[in-house]
C-alpha cells in the first residue's frame, strides 16, 4: 500500500470517529428530560436530581424552553456533516478541520463564563471543558494527517 493511500485510511478512520462522536452527542441531547431520568436512577447526586428536577418542570410547564436543547442536538448533526466535506477532499477541506478547533478552544472561555452566570457548579464546567480537550485531540491529528498527505508528491 501506497503511503498516500496509507494516510488516506488513517485521515477517513479519525474523521469516521470524530463524525460518529458528533452524532451521538448529537443525539443525546434530544432526549434529555428521560436521561436526566435514568441518570438519577442510577445515580444519587445532588446536582444531577436538581438539573433533573428542572428538566421535568420546564418539560411540563414550559416545554418550548427545551426547543433550545433540540437546537444544540441539531447543530451537533449539521456539524458533523461538515466533516463529510473533509471525508470528499481533506487536502482542500482542511479548513474545516481548522473550524473545529476554533470550536474546540471556545468551548472554555464559554464554560468558564457562562458556567458561573448560569448557577453551573465548577466540576461540571470542567466536564464540559473536557470535550474541547478531548474534541481537540483527534481533529490535531487529522491536521497533522492531511498536511502530510498535502506535502506527498501528487500522483499522475
Amino acid at each position: 500500500m501506497s503511503e498516500r493511500n496509507a494516510l488516506q485510511r488513517r485521515i477517513r478512520a479519525w474523521l469516521i470517529l470524530f463524525i460518529v462522536c458528533l452524532v451521538l452527542s448529537g443525539l443525546t441531547a434530544f432526549p434529555l428530560v428521560t436521561e436526566l431520568r435514568w441518570a438519577n436512577s442510577l445515580v444519587s447526586h445532588a446536582w444531577l436530581s436538581r438539573v433533573g428536577e428542572g428538566l421535568e418542570q420546564a418539560d411540563a410547564q414550559y416545554p418550548f424552553l427545551l426547543y433550545g436543547t433540540d437546537w444544540l442536538a441539531f447543530a451537533h448533526l449539521v456539524i458533523a456533516v461538515f466533516f463529510y466535506g473533509v471525508l470528499r477532499d481533506p487536502v482542500r477541506n482542511i479548513w474545516i478541520i481548522d473550524a473545529g478547533m476554533i470550536a474546540c478552544a471556545g468551548i472554555i472561555p464559554l464554560a468558564l463564563v457562562c458556567g458561573p452566570v448560569r448557577g453551573i457548579p465548577f466540576g461540571w464546567s470542567l466536564i464540559d471543558i473536557s470535550f474541547g480537550v478531548f474534541g481537540v485531540i483527534p481533529l490535531l491529528v487529522l491536521r497533522r494527517l492531511v498536511k502530510r498527505l498535502e506535502a506527498l508528491p501528487a500522483t499522475a
